[in-house]
């Protein structure tokens, strides 16, 4: 089966839970907090596509690889000079700052705040689960500590973000 078709089951299993559960779970609490979540959601199947996918037919051969410890020397391959490190560092910032500026709104739409604590702690969960699933699904993947480092900046950035914009966040969102 080739690697196109195990995506778009994925995908189709991610569409399926937005749509039989989540979708009429949000629409019944208004278009706000429906199009936040939705946001969300995509936001998180995106991440997973570009860090996880194929997951529902990698799960079956988990056990038949060895599972390749977390690298846990920060920014070692960029001080060896090794790969492209500069394109991963990049991408692996600007991967989460849609996630620390879509949380707070998220948080703010359901009458909860959202501190940086909360992001950075959300961030730091949400990238440690990616990078230690990813060898387990993969056995070609490793986890790596610079990239946890990575998301967690990019999550703050983000943050930030929603802090600048956070008036007219309000304004748009809370106008009901």
């Amino acid at each position: 089966m080739s690697k196109s078709i195990k995506i778009l089951i994925d995908i189709a299993a991610f569409l399926f839970v937005y749509a039989r559960w989540l979708y009429k779970k949000w629409k019944h609490n208004g278009k706000n907090i429906l199009l936040v979540n939705t946001l969300l959601y995509f936001y998180l199947v995106g991440v997973a596509l570009v860090t996880l996918m194929p997951i529902i037919t990698a799960i079956p051969f988990i056990f038949d690889h060895p599972y390749v410890p977390m690298n846990l020397n920060a920014y070692e391959d960029f001080f060896m000079g090794r790969g492209d490190t500069v394109r991963q560092i990049v991408l692996n910032v600007i991967m989460m700052i849609p996630f620390g500026f879509l949380l707070p709104i998220q948080k703010m739409m359901n009458a909860k705040e959202c501190s940086i604590k909360c992001v950075l702690s959300h961030t730091i969960i949400l990238s440690l689960s990616i990078e230690l699933i990813q060898p387990l699904l993969h056995g070609n993947r490793s986890a790596d500590i610079t990239d946890i480092i990575n998301n967690t900046i990019g999550g703050l950035i983000g943050y930030c973000i929603y802090l600048i914009s956070r008036p007219l966040v309000s304004k748009i969102f809370m106008k009901n």
